[in-house]
């Protein structure tokens, strides 16, 4: 079997909390996904049109090997220095890539964006850096879903899109979380209806329990009429944050990672589009031993993650609120 976690978030995975911010009169926001200590992690990219920050070092050639934050954050390329907000911070805790006693130690905290600068906000490209200090201070196990964080001005196909959050453990005790940021270029609804693309994966009515009925005839095969009208580069992208506390190497991350990002075409249709920017990172807190055969493990753990993904997404798409002219999924169905 397998269930949600106690929180129904990616901080039931041991050792982690989750850090947001937002600037209401920008419409953009950052979240921080903060391990206790540095934690080894991975990416995968499938989108078009990506902004990333320090993805190469999460190669598993790489020698910096381990974390100390991912952040996840609105506007566009200027959030990637929201970043730059963190590792002050974490700078600030003592915490860091040492490479000797006598040097600072450089905080590793790779980042991804995505485009909110249509959300009709009064933006200001020199707010990132502080609010990524403010959201990795506010790290808690307990946060907000929908408009908050890095989805609180995203767009989800023609939804408000938001944070998603969601977990899952399996029979044998393992916790996989997922942490998304919904902008999709495509929609996230079954073609004219108000069903989620994740209905089947839906735990306890966790985004309001509909589904489908005999009147649904089949999916319109086409693009989605409640997608992004116009399909424009760098305006859209789902950025996802995947956990475990199993002590993975770093090519097994990545595995993770691509079989995660399987999680967005359960949700999103279209996905992975020349338009969106899609980014995985998987990361391990490395507190539990995997036992048993390892590639059925592997794979079993990839598979929950990819459903976790799918999970969150819907859950932040569901609890986002209508912001100005961005309507929500339950003002659109009410």
């Amino acid at each position: 079997m397998v269930r949600p976690g106690a929180r129904n978030l990616i901080t039931d995975v041991p050792g982690l909390r989750v850090g947001q911010a937002e600037d209401r009169l920008a419409r953009t926001g950052v979240t921080v996904v903060l391990p206790d200590e540095p934690a080894r992690a991975a990416v995968d990219l499938r989108g078009g049109a990506p902004g990333t920050r320090e993805t190469d070092a999460l190669d598993p050639m790489s020698l910096a090997g381990r974390i100390d934050a991912v952040v996840l954050s609105g506007g566009s390329a200027f959030g990637l220095d929201s970043a730059t907000g963190v590792m002050a911070w974490l700078s600030e805790q003592g915490r860091g890539f040492e490479l000797r006693a006598d040097l600072p130690r450089v905080p590793i905290v790779p980042a991804a964006i995505l485009f909110d600068l249509a959300s009709g906000g009064q933006f200001s490209p020199e707010i990132f850096p502080a609010l990524g200090r403010k959201a990795v201070a506010a790290a808690a196990a307990e946060f907000s879903l929908g408009n908050a964080g890095a989805g609180y001005g995203a767009l989800a196909g023609a939804y408000k899109g938001g944070t998603g959050s969601a977990s899952a453990v399996i029979d044998d005790q393992v916790t996989v979380g997922a942490l998304v940021a919904v902008n999709a270029a495509g929609s996230p609804l079954i073609p004219g209806t108000d069903v989620f693309w994740a209905f089947a994966l839906e735990q306890g009515g966790e985004f309001g329990g509909k589904r489908l009925d005999e009147r649904f005839k089949g999916a319109d095969l086409d693009l989605p009429r409640d997608g992004k009208g116009r399909l424009r580069p760098a305006a859209n992208t789902t950025i996802a944050v995947v956990a475990t506390e199993v002590n993975l190497k770093g090519t097994e991350l990545k595995r993770i990672a691509i079989m995660a990002s399987d999680g967005f075409a359960r949700a999103l249709r279209p996905t992975h589009t020349p338009v969106d920017g899609d980014t995985v990172f998987a990361l391990t807190t490395a507190t539990r031993t995997l036992t048993g055969d390892k590639p059925r493990e592997l794979t079993r753990i990839g598979s929950v993650a990819a459903d976790c993904i799918a999970r969150a997404i819907a859950r932040g798409v569901y609890e986002a609120e209508t912001l100005g002219d961005l309507t929500s999924y339950r003002d659109t169905f009410r």
